[in-house]
């Protein structure tokens, strides 16, 4: 190409000068992500528009073992064995031009595939399917720490782990707690809604729940009701145990004096978590007998004193001794100095939202700080939302609970004449944003396309038992995976729908 350029008006001089022509930037694609055993094929050529080279142009290396290239076509071409999951960077470049490229071949582990060798080397396989995987070696076995080693986007961690949870401890796949130490803890910033320097992840199973997103989902939407929120990071994962295919995961925050210290409170105050229904806020048991302490339903997970110690729960004591005991004008006049307001609030409209009648009176973190300031809430365990309960039973996009038999606070909260109107207020202003029906079925269908792949896998793993698991073997109504997404979508939709008829102006 020919440019002319004006030197000098007064001299009309013309210089002619030849305009470099553009280099090619090769591409072949991508990124590739397959699984063992299936063919791969891709082409090179320039992203650059309107160029092109001939094949002897081409240079090419970290071509994986068993891959060939045809210069007649310029093609790639390659089935993986069943030795070789990983992900693999080919690197493109053209003669005599500096340009370069690369092509991403991500290898999926045929876990299930007669023969296979489940990956050889962790650090070289940090996704799968457009997932994350984290390995943990050994499996863990204990409801105790003990050490581990964890491998997650190509870092090693000298970790510790154990099981966690209560009715997912039956479960063949079951939850796990993995603990990291000082000057080496999880970091992900990336990962989902963010995991930047973690001392404590969780990896809760999804076993007893075939649409693989409920924890997720719930965490996120909590995390989109209000900046405000004590935030709980969430994503999904693929973890690996003793180097083996486990399963897809939901891997979320461990709620601890850490994570209330990320929102902006005291790393001293006491963390308390409710356990079961008895943490009720009443001076009675859920079963109707009385309480013989205040706490009962508590455990203690942080603060001084400890568990076990004189006045450990005293200040639990005192806030359900206050909602239990007071008059409506004392309650009135000093809740709103005792506890978070919109914490609280947003608990019981979240919790009824996703119809979570297991997370409405417990399931909940409470943060005390003994140098003063109001109470306040973090969520816990959602297998029992979007409709289903925790053994997997259906639940109706029109069904409610109001918690009037769980949870005294909440109770107590509607029935004030200053405060009640606003959870009906509240949930309008929700329902019209990020609890509205397009904002949360864009969400869960941007996570179902994540997730999809993965879960195809899990499902084939795990379906057996989860079909034939006591708990729920008795259902007729059971679904495969693809249906259970469905499900929960459908659910959704008229989730929204019920809900604004209920709280109309």
């Amino acid at each position: 190409m020919l440019r002319l350029f004006v030197i000098a008006p007064a001299s009309a001089v013309l210089v002619a000068c030849a305009e470099p022509a553009p280099e090619c930037a090769p591409t072949a694609g991508g990124p590739i992500a397959v699984v063992e055993g299936t063919a791969v094929t891709a082409t090179l050529g320039c992203a650059t528009e309107g160029e092109a080279r001939p094949p002897e142009a081409w240079q090419i290396t970290g071509l994986p073992d068993g891959a060939t290239f045809d210069p007649a076509t310029a093609t790639i071409a390659w089935v993986p064995r069943l030795d070789q999951a990983a992900v693999y960077t080919v690197e493109l470049a053209v003669a005599d031009e500096a340009t370069t490229g690369s092509l991403r071949i991500a290898v999926a582990d045929a876990f299930d595939a007669p023969g296979n060798v489940p990956p050889l080397d962790p650090v070289r396989y940090p996704d799968e399917l457009g997932v994350p995987v984290i390995f943990v070696t050994p499996r863990p076995t204990s409801e105790d720490y003990a050490p581990v080693t964890v491998v997650f986007g190509g870092r090693v961690y000298a970790a510790e782990a154990k099981l966690r949870g209560a009715s997912s401890l039956s479960y063949p796949k079951q939850s796990y707690t993995l603990k990291f130490p000082a000057g080496a803890y999880f970091h992900a910033p990336e990962l989902g809604t963010g995991f930047p320097a973690r001392k404590r992840i969780v990896l809760t199973s999804t076993f007893d729940d075939n649409s693989y997103l409920r924890q997720r989902l719930a965490y996120e939407l909590w995390n989109r009701m209000d900046p405000g929120h004590v935030q709980i990071a969430a994503a999904s994962a693929v973890v690996y145990l003793d180097g083996e295919f486990h399963g897809l995961y939901a891997l979320t925050d461990h709620v601890d004096k850490h994570r209330f210290a990320a929102a902006g409170l005291a790393e001293t105050g006491d963390v308390y978590k409710s356990i079961n229904h008895d943490a009720n806020f009443d001076l009675r048991q859920y079963d109707g007998d009385p309480k013989l302490t205040l706490h009962d339903g508590y455990t203690k997970k942080d603060g001084l004193p400890e568990e076990g110690q004189p006045g450990a729960f005293n200040a639990i004591d005192d806030l359900v001794d206050f909602v239990a005991r007071r008059d409506d004008a004392t309650f009135a006049a000093e809740v709103a100095t005792r506890i978070h307001v919109p914490d609280f609030r947003d608990w019981y409209v979240f919790a009824t939202y996703v119809l979570g009648s297991d997370s409405g009176g417990k399931n909940a973190y409470l943060y005390h700080d003994p140098a003063g300031g109001p109470w306040r809430y973090a969520p816990w365990d959602w297998n029992h939302s979007f409709g289903q309960a925790w053994e997997t039973s259906r639940t109706g996009s029109d069904d409610w609970d109001g918690f009037t038999n769980k949870n005294r606070l909440f109770v107590r909260l509607l029935a004030d004449p200053a405060l009640g109107p606003t959870v009906a207020a509240r949930y309008r202003e929700l329902l019209a944003g990020p609890l509205g029906e397009g904002e949360v079925v864009a969400l869960y269908d941007r996570l179902v396309a994540e997730t999809a792949a993965v879960a195809a896998r899990d499902w084939r793993a795990w379906r057996d038992a989860y079909r034939g698991f006591e708990r729920w073997s008795d259902r007729r109504d059971l679904t495969e995976h693809p249906d259970e997404v469905a499900y929960v979508r459908t659910w959704l939709s008229e989730r929204v729908a019920y809900l604004r008829a209920r709280f109309a102006p």
